[in-house]
């Protein structure tokens, strides 16, 4: 399915729950959504070195993607040919891969290269039909994409027009800073749909709206959505939600020490150093606007000291970038100029009510200082695994999915203003399923 440009109706919406709650809705989407689109598989520095591979899971389906050469990256089903055992779990390092059911073995470009006493078959063993079978595999921003479709569109065209809007922050010169993972008790829909508007940031989050009721403009980009700051407020940048702020020299060291503390993530440690200085900088008075410029000024000087060069970004395009991109359907990538909280959520099986939960922040490092985060498994979420904004969403997603079974709940009535990639999300997932699309409230 190509991505298309069409415009999203104003008029006020009705989504229905069938998507999140219903058992035969969770078993169609994997013969219909999953194998169908290009999904997030790893970032290719989990597979740095020729060998290297990562066993990504996604309902009954499991793929291998490894770096097969030093410029080349494959992927395969992830299963055997012979009795349909898997090959591989987790990640590791292989120069063939072997089953450890009957010792059959591959090697990095799929060819079977040992059959344990194979003359047993004769000549009936056709090397084409016992050879792995390959999946299409492509990268864009430092992220490898599967799509089990051999006649999916090309990854680039699939992205379109997200890729062209961030591209300007190199987004594969990041690398891991953390990374960590849960089950939770919520339908994956729910959990991406937490992340992909603003709208819900003076409910839920109240202590970041110290100085601004933080409104949001938001909008589809073909089969993708964006969202942003209506009031132009940057993500752990120029103003970093502190718009509003008395003295903005005060505001922006609030707000910055505030999301380090909090979110652990949309700032650096650079950016917070030189907030906390922004006082001693500059006189009282000093207009926001130039207090902002400072910062990034700033922040640009003392990073290229340690070794870390900022991306040349338009200002028109870092404004029409936003602040939040969902790739539809489960990639939602919080974007700044040299980092990015990334979260993924996938099916735990077909449990409609369950999900495997992902989130990780990137960061830009001086060559050579890249640190190698393991991705830690933190099954309680609670504020001392999770900080406290995380906490305060993870507090939504498992009282929705019980919300929507209730069976007073007759739809989901989002904003036609803040929550349009929400509505566009929708739309684009019923032209998969087949059901469910977004229907008029009038």
């Amino acid at each position: 399915m190509a991505p298309t440009e069409r415009p999203l109706t104003e008029r006020p919406v009705i989504i229905g729950n069938e998507a999140y709650v219903s058992d035969g809705y969770a078993r169609a989407e994997a013969d219909k959504l999953w194998p169908r689109v290009w999904q997030v598989a790893c970032r290719e520095e989990e597979i740095p070195d020729v060998g290297d591979y990562v066993t990504y899971d996604i309902m009954d389906d499991s793929i291998i993607v490894v770096r097969a050469a030093e410029d080349r990256i494959a992927a395969y089903f992830n299963v055997c040919p012979h009795r349909a055992r898997r090959l591989t779990e987790g990640c590791g390092h292989a120069s063939r891969f072997v089953c450890p059911f009957h010792a059959w073995s591959w090697d990095r470009d799929g060819n079977n290269v040992g059959v344990v006493r194979g003359d047993a078959w004769g000549d009936a063993l056709n090397p084409e039909d016992i050879r792995l079978k390959s999946v299409q595999v492509d990268t864009w921003g430092g992220w490898v994409f599967v799509n089990m479709d051999p006649d999916a569109i090309p990854l680039r065209n699939y992205l379109e027009p997200a890729a062209t809007m961030l591209d300007p922050f190199e987004l594969a010169k990041m690398r891991y800073r953390w990374r960590q993972w849960l089950h939770f008790p919520c339908n994956w829909k729910v959990a991406v749909e937490a992340f992909i508007e603003g709208y819900h940031v003076p409910g839920t989050h109240p202590q970041l709206t110290r100085y601004s009721p933080k409104p949001t403009w938001s909008d589809a980009r073909g089969i993708h959505g964006v969202f942003g700051s209506a009031a132009g407020q940057g993500t752990g940048g120029a103003s970093a939600g502190a718009a509003g702020a008395p003295d903005m020299r005060v505001g922006l060291a609030a707000s910055l020490n505030q999301l380090w503390e909090e979110v652990n993530a949309t700032t650096t440690e650079t950016m917070v150093r030189v907030a906390n200085l922004l006082v001693e900088e500059l006189p009282e008075g000093t207009q926001p606007l130039e207090v902002q410029m400072h910062l990034m000024k700033r922040t640009i000087e003392e990073d290229a000291k340690r070794g870390v060069m900022w991306p040349k970004i338009d200002p028109a395009r870092f404004a029409a970038s936003g602040n939040v991109w969902h790739l539809f359907p489960n990639t939602v990538i919080i974007h700044g100029p040299t980092f990015a909280l990334c979260y993924r959520a996938r099916p735990n099986g077909d449990d409609p009510d369950s999900c495997i939960f992902e989130v990780y922040t990137l960061e830009r490092y001086p060559e050579g200082e890249e640190p190698r985060p393991e991705n830690l498994h933190r099954p309680e979420p609670s504020v001392e695994n999770w900080r406290k904004v995380l906490t305060q969403d993870f507090s939504n997603m498992g009282a929705v999915q019980r919300g929507l079974k209730s069976r007073s709940f007759s739809g989901m009535r989002p904003s036609p203003v803040e929550e349009r990639a929400l509505i566009n999300f929708h739309r684009v997932l019923a032209d998969y399923m087949g059901t469910g699309a977004p229907q008029p409230l009038d």
